[in-house]
């Protein structure tokens, strides 16, 4: 598939793939969430490196050219597992989730509103809202049956919000190297590549429980070959189609996976809220399908000079969106 269609289709199957992280990590019980975040991204990424390494050598010189950009998308990559499975420990895989997804369109929103000056669409103020809506009940049906005590479930939420920000900071990053010329794979590769050498440290520190036994050492070689090396992949892939806001939302179906293989696979159970909110989110995603671009239209007069290929005039369509942003030169900023 091309166009919008395919970039939206990636995002739902990376969403799905991740939506399986937190079912895994059950399995892995003695292993702690670093170790688990710093496994799962740390090898991920640098996967993602390998098989770029064509990409990085044609892309050096953009890529030197920008590397402040990929330091602070590499630094989002490494505190994103930390922080995103952290929270998942202490407040609950349901809440961990729903927070750090649902922040995430936020502040993807607000990183294209101040950053870029883009104005953000009826369509998708709408979307985000039923998104974060839905996840909001999702994430109120299995409050009672958090474990933890409040100073966990708080510190949890707070955890959550540094996860959603850095995860919506680093697909910025990745969408405007790409703006910039930068190759999507040598994009991805130099970003999560990166992150993936911060990690390194973390991982030795923490990583022996996962290779305790055959079943823990399944988990982390799961988590790093399909849901980061496959899903980021299949992410980078949707990003070269979609703005950054728009994919961000659309991987809230990731709460509504998680919730659904949590009552399938693990046995927990799912109250009548908690189905509202599933329902509240699938209605989000028709509203994305219906309207799949965030923008208003062409930025003002006096940001034109400074615009990249990202931002298009109203009326051009998804796919030739697509293409322009991989040939048309965009000056640098």
């Amino acid at each position: 598939m091309k166009g919008t269609t395919g970039g939206i289709f990636a995002i739902l199957v990376t969403a799905f793939l991740w939506g399986t992280t937190g079912t895994a990590a059950t399995f892995a019980p003695e292993a702690g969430p670093l170790a688990i975040g710093a496994a799962a991204l740390g090898v991920g990424g640098l996967l993602q490196a390998g098989i770029a390494v064509p990409a990085l050598r044609r892309g050096r010189p953009m890529l030197w050219a920008h590397a402040g950009l990929v330091a602070v998308g590499a630094g989002a990559v490494a505190v994103y597992p930390l922080a995103f499975y952290s929270s998942m420990h202490l407040a609950g895989v349901a809440i961990g989730t729903v927070v750090s997804l649902a922040s995430a369109p936020l502040a993807s929103g607000v990183l294209e509103l101040v950053l870029e000056r883009e104005p953000l669409s009826r369509w998708w103020v709408l979307a985000a809202l039923l998104g974060i809506t839905g996840s909001a009940l999702l994430c109120l049906s299995k409050t009672g049956q958090t474990s933890g005590s409040a100073i966990d479930t708080v510190t949890g939420i707070g955890l959550g919000l540094v996860a959603g920000a850095t995860y919506a900071l680093y697909s910025w990053v990745v969408h405007r190297l790409m703006g910039h010329q930068v190759e999507r794979a040598a994009a991805m590769g130099a970003v999560f590549g990166t992150g993936g050498v911060l990690l390194l440290p973390v991982l030795a520190a923490t990583g022996a429980p996962l290779l305790a036994s055959s079943q823990s050492f399944a988990v982390a070689a799961y988590m790093a070959l399909v849901p980061m090396f496959l899903g980021y992949y299949l992410f980078g892939i949707g990003l070269t189609r979609l703005r950054p806001s728009t994919a961000t939302t659309l991987t809230l179906t990731e709460p509504a996976v998680a919730a659904l293989l949590a009552v399938l696979v693990v046995g927990e159970q799912l109250a009548v809220l908690g189905w509202i909110g599933l329902s509240i989110l699938a209605a989000a995603l028709i509203v994305l399908a219906l309207a799949p671009t965030n923008t208003t239209g062409p930025r003002p007069a006096a940001a034109a000079g400074d615009a990249s290929s990202e931002s298009m005039p109203a009326g051009t369509s998804p796919a030739t969106q697509g293409r322009q942003a991989e040939a048309a030169p965009a000056p640098l900023q």
